[in-house]
């Protein structure tokens, strides 16, 4: 707590969380040619939040069976960890450090989501995978450490029954009135995490839908209640089976005001997923 005013939301970004991301900058490849159009749309996003300067980013993703698994893998389930470490996913850990949680706006969130009639699971000491933490050192300097906090809201997109895409928006807005809520002025960042299209298995293994990409990005900023009245089967054929995890983005959306502007977007196609980063800010009413 930094004072007596109440915590805003700064904006909110939406970023895939391909692994391959996290690979390749461990690599240092970022400047290779195939590689240099998806780091370089990332910069507007890093210079934002280096002029922002947000206490905390709430980042909404899933885990991918790494701390999770099948015989109990909850709808939604929030981080209350002072200190987050990154889980070895099976080629080591990532070299970067821990990341900072912030435990008294966790537990802010998670007390008050039950209280708005969302049965959050409260965990600690699981590590973050690749669907948190994947894009976070494009977004953030690390070399001496965060310069924020991250509190994670991790949401089932593997095993159905999922939540529905209304359900992603309304825990979103829930997430707002949350961090509207909080006495303490932090400075607060959503990111929402996931897609865009593409599916890694079955017959359709490779599939990618430009035109319902950018489809998505425009209702997203215009019009979400549309993409809340889909199906799952909707956004599993329009974005690939993979591809219904863009409900994440929906609980972003869902934690900004009702008009937003979008301040910066890039989108590169050039392996099986649609990889994506995406800037928000609300709009004056």
């Amino acid at each position: 707590m930094k004072g007596h005013g109440l915590a805003s939301i700064i904006g909110g970004i939406g970023t895939s969380h391909v692994p391959t991301i996290g690979v390749t900058y461990d690599k240092g490849r970022q400047n290779e040619p195939a590689w240099a159009p998806l780091f370089e749309g990332y910069k507007p996003v890093a210079q934002w939040l280096h002029a922002q300067k947000p206490d905390v980013l709430i980042v909404f993703y899933n885990d991918h069976a790494n701390s999770f698994f099948f015989d109990c893998y909850p709808t939604f389930a929030i981080g209350i960890d002072a200190v987050h470490q990154l889980a070895d996913e099976g080629a080591g850990k990532r070299p970067l450090p821990p990341i900072p949680g912030h435990p008294e706006l966790a537990v802010h969130l998670a007390e008050s989501l039950v209280n708005d009639e969302f049965d959050m699971t409260v965990f600690q000491d699981k590590p973050l995978d690749h669907g948190a933490h994947s894009p976070l050192p494009l977004l953030w300097p690390h070399a001496d450490g965060w310069p924020g906090a991250v509190i994670p809201i991790q949401i089932n997109v593997l095993q159905f029954p999922l939540p529905t895409a209304l359900r992603c928006y309304k825990l979103g807005q829930a997430v707002r009135r949350a961090v509207l809520s909080y006495p303490g002025d932090l400075r607060v960042a959503i990111v929402g995490t996931g897609g865009l299209s593409h599916q890694i298995h079955g017959e359709r293994a490779g599939f990618n839908n430009t035109e319902w990409d950018m489809r998505f990005l425009e209702l997203l900023q215009h019009d979400p209640s549309q993409l809340t009245e889909l199906r799952h089967a909707d956004y599993i054929r329009l974005g690939g089976a993979e591809g219904v995890e863009v409900i994440m983005w929906l609980a972003m959306r869902g934690a900004l005001g009702e008009r937003i502007r979008q301040l910066h977007q890039n989108y590169y196609l050039a392996t099986t997923t649609a990889m994506t980063v995406a800037l928000y800010e609300d709009a004056a009413p």
